[in-house]
């Protein structure tokens, strides 16, 4: 069975072509999905790799999880389910202050 594996600490500029070629170095990848802001486009520093087995995965955590990517150690662990989010936006704050001037917006000194 497949077991999804997240992937932190990435470098910046890392690809997926880059991820597929290191994982694949333990055993089958299924799946790479490189997380970028959905505004700019750019990294985010972690990914999800999704490897062919149980098997594969373990051997992935122990061979690459604090492994050094262009200086920065690699975290590699099993990837968890997402925390619940309540329905809704959360409601806005109050509005801006305006100009709550009491003078009537006129100047003093003027």
């Amino acid at each position: 069975m497949a077991t999804k594996l997240y992937v932190g600490n990435l470098p910046f500029n890392t690809t997926e072509n880059e991820l597929q070629e290191l994982f694949s170095q333990a055993g089958a990848v299924q799946e790479v999905m490189l997380m970028q802001d959905k505004f700019t486009g750019k990294s985010r520093g972690f990914a999800f790799v999704t490897m062919g087995s149980d098997q594969d995965a373990q051997k992935a955590i122990a061979e690459i999880n604090g492994k050094t990517l262009e200086g920065r150690a690699l975290t590699v662990n099993e990837a968890r389910p997402r925390e619940p989010r309540p329905p809704g936006g959360g409601g806005g704050g109050y509005g801006g202050g305006g100009d709550r001037r009491r003078d009537g917006g006129q100047r003093r000194g003027r």
